[in-house]
């Protein structure tokens, strides 16, 4: 009996595993990127697409490489999580172990989307870069476009998107709303790319309040992902907005005209939560020492109300190493809300909370950011270079981009009581282990 019991258990184990059971898996975790059209360098829509690369697949998913996620295990789930499951990492592995047969199975996994289509379906108004011109080489500064928008009446967004032209030059678009008389590129020219310097761009009224320079909408940047916010939560555009594009191409060896476009989906009726973008939890005075591994930067900011926490988003350049964002509450208990052990300059991933979490008054939010600036990170343009706050990608940033849920009729500029006074990190004494 015991012997029949066993055989029967084992019997699933010897079945060949065929492209039946596989093309599932690829069409709900890597289709979305491996098809024509998208930032993938080959396309997975089909049995004969795939079969080339079928060892690499096994490679990449044991290396836990592709698909692209960075997020360590933790106490905290997200909606758009597209690590493999152990069930699914051995069905691939299985196939490939298996010659990457194709059985009987239909040839074709249908795309997550059609190529140059809207993924959140048909968009309320669409915005585009009149052909921007990235030349072959060079370092180029940040470009800006303004569009105004002409809404006579406060506008509530539930979702937007970007569609992007040319990924292989863009490092990445910030869609911003500017309210009317704010000083953010006040007296810029509309609807044409222009260059500012700094210092023009960081002008502003005396006791000019955030949110009535700008509010950040959606930013664009390798590993990006569309999605609506919440169910009935959005975010506020308010009568005779402009919106701003900010935009950084980097040159990729050959010329190339960017069109890249901006979806905005407006929701119907005013929502009962307002989603707000806040981009303050960060330090701009970090000074990373030549050939320092370890380097560590930290920013803190604390609730004067309470809020939800929808989403994170770790931004660094090519020294990033490592970002914790934790949370620090009233009575005294913290936890980790996101840890990236291993950060991806090139996967900059929006960690959007399956439930957000509720953060009362007094909550204190932290971000610890490590940086390798020593020979050993092959990305590193200049390992003798002291490293600051800047633009590109051969300087640095530390930047927790986070999304808050409030009431719809909350102010945001009454949010925190506290705000980051950027001190000076310090080198400790043990760089942190991987």
């Amino acid at each position: 009996m015991r012997f029949w019991r066993l055989l029967l258990l084992a019997t699933p184990l010897l079945a060949e595993t065929t492209w039946k059971e596989v093309a599932p898996i690829l069409e709900r975790r890597c289709v979305q990127c491996h098809q024509k059209g998208e930032v993938a360098p080959m396309a997975f829509t089909s049995y004969a697409e795939t079969r080339p690369f079928a060892k690499a697949i096994r490679q990449a998913v044991a290396r836990q490489s592709m698909p692209p996620w960075h997020a360590a295990p933790g106490a905290h789930s997200f909606r758009n999580d597209r690590s493999l499951t152990a069930a699914e990492t051995a069905t691939l592995a299985a196939w490939v172990d298996a010659g990457a047969p194709r059985g009987s199975a239909p040839d074709s996994s249908a795309p997550a989307s059609g190529p140059r289509r809207w993924k959140l379906g048909q968009p309320d108004r669409i915005v585009q870069v009149p052909g921007f011109v990235v030349p072959a080489s060079g370092q180029l500064p940040y470009s800006f476009l303004i569009i105004p928008l002409n809404l006579k009446q406060d506008t509530w967004l539930r979702a937007a998107e970007f569609r992007i032209d040319q990924r292989q030059v863009v490092h990445h678009i910030n869609a911003f709303v500017r309210p009317p008389g704010s000083s953010y590129l006040a007296g810029f020219p509309v609807n044409e790319v222009f260059t500012p310097t700094p210092a023009q761009r960081s002008k502003r009224h005396a006791h000019e309040r955030v949110f009535d320079r700008r509010q950040l909408v959606l930013g664009y940047e390798p590993g990006y992902e569309p999605m609506p916010w919440l169910e009935d939560g959005a975010k506020l555009i308010p009568a005779g907005s402009d919106l701003v594009f900010e935009m950084h191409y980097n040159p990729g060896g050959a010329p190339a005209v960017d069109r890249s476009e901006f979806a905005l989906y407006f929701a119907p009726a005013a929502p009962r939560h307002r989603v707000v973008a806040i981009d303050t939890l960060r330090d701009l005075d970090f000074v990373i020492p030549p050939h320092a591994n370890g380097f560590v930067s930290q920013a803190a900011m604390t609730l004067a109300r309470p809020a939800r926490l929808l989403s994170v988003q770790p931004h660094m350049h090519v020294r990033g190493k490592q970002m914790n964002v934790r949370i620090v509450y009233p009575d005294g208990r913290a936890e980790t809300v996101l840890a990236v052990p291993k950060y991806d300059f090139n996967w900059q991933t929006t960690y959007v909370l399956a439930k957000p979490l509720d953060l009362p008054k007094g909550t204190r939010l932290e971000s610890t950011a490590g940086f390798d600036n020593s020979v050993n990170n092959r990305f590193n343009p200049d390992p003798a270079a002291s490293v600051r706050w800047g633009d590109q990608t051969t300087e640095e940033m530390h930047i927790a981009f986070l999304e808050l849920v409030i009431e719809a009729n909350g102010d945001p500029e009454k949010l925190f009581s506290s705000l980051p006074a950027s001190p000076r990190p310090t080198v400790p004494a043990a760089a942190p282990q991987d």
